[in-house]
């Protein structure tokens, strides 16, 4: 069978350089975001900020800061949300033979070709790490060639040797969809992006990409491993967690406001997918923030 994949992004380094480095802020205005894959290894760096992560089969929300490895030709989906003020992302990405086809392989090297294959299914680093080495993820956009070469090799050592992360693509599950069906693939993931507080029918979304309902639903399941129904209801829980976290609403309107009509199927759901109950989640929140 053909082997199926999502859009591939082409990342060109300024010349000169064989890694790219970008840096925005909340002034900027960014691209639309899209699903995609590349060759290249993303290290993505926010220091104040909130936003979707989209990464694999994983869906989750993050407030405050992040920092996340994303490994060779692992689909994600650009963040969708913007950062706060005085916010900054740091956007890094290099191929992983960017320094030889052979450089990674060596035994000096062997922590850093470790990280690069528990990369491939995206890595979420904790406070600790991200402390140890925002500042110097940050100087990469201040320093060029050899420099900059040598400060990422200490960045990637020291993120080799972390112990306390977690995968956020656990099951290994990559998506596949075609090249030529990456406008496809883009169109319903922005459908479900802006829609998902109402209710999308399969009508709907299947007339969105020219595509009978049944024909759409064998699509889309042999594409995300999942039904359309279960991925739009994660984006409705992952928004919960945020208005959960950020807000002072009742749980009964959070659940309305996600676009659940059913309180009790949203307590079910959030707790197949959190593994915790909303009230037991808000709570504790709260008690981290005491």
């Amino acid at each position: 069978m053909k082997q199926r994949k999502p859009t591939l992004e082409k990342i060109n380094p300024k010349f000169g350089s064989s890694i790219f480095v970008k840096k925005g802020t909340s002034q900027d205005i960014g691209t639309t975001p899209f699903w995609h894959f590349h060759p290249e290894i993303e290290l993505v760096y926010v220091d104040k900020g909130k936003g979707k992560r989209h990464i694999g089969n994983h869906l989750s929300y993050f407030d405050n800061s992040q920092l996340i490895l994303i490994g060779s030709n692992l689909p994600h989906y650009g963040f969708t949300d913007r950062l706060t003020q005085q916010g900054s992302e740091v956007l890094v990405q290099f191929k992983p033979e960017f320094l030889g086809a052979y450089f990674f392989d060596t035994p000096e090297m062997k922590s850093i070709n470790s990280l690069f294959e528990r990369s491939k299914n995206g890595i979420l680093f904790k406070p600790e790490a991200k402390r140890s080495v925002g500042k110097n993820i940050q100087k990469l956009n201040e320093v060029d060639g050899f420099e900059r070469i040598i400060l990422l090799l200490k960045i990637l050592y020291k993120l080799s040797k972390v112990k306390d992360y977690d995968i956020l693509n656990a099951d290994g599950f990559v998506f596949e969809t075609e090249l030529q069906d990456s406008a496809k693939i883009d169109i319903i993931y922005k459908h479900i992006n802006n829609n998902f507080q109402n209710h999308i029918s399969l009508d709907e979304i299947a007339d969105k990409v020219s595509m009978t309902v049944p024909a759409f639903c064998r699509y889309f399941k042999k594409s995300t491993g999942k039904t359309f129904t279960k991925l739009v209801n994660e984006y409705r829980i992952v928004h919960a967690t945020k208005l959960l976290s950020e807000s002072q609403m009742s749980i009964a309107d959070v659940a309305f406001d996600c676009g659940f009509n059913n309180f009790s199927h949203f307590n079910k759901l959030f707790k197949e997918f959190s593994g915790k109950s909303a009230s037991k989640y808000r709570g504790e929140l709260k008690q981290i923030i005491k």
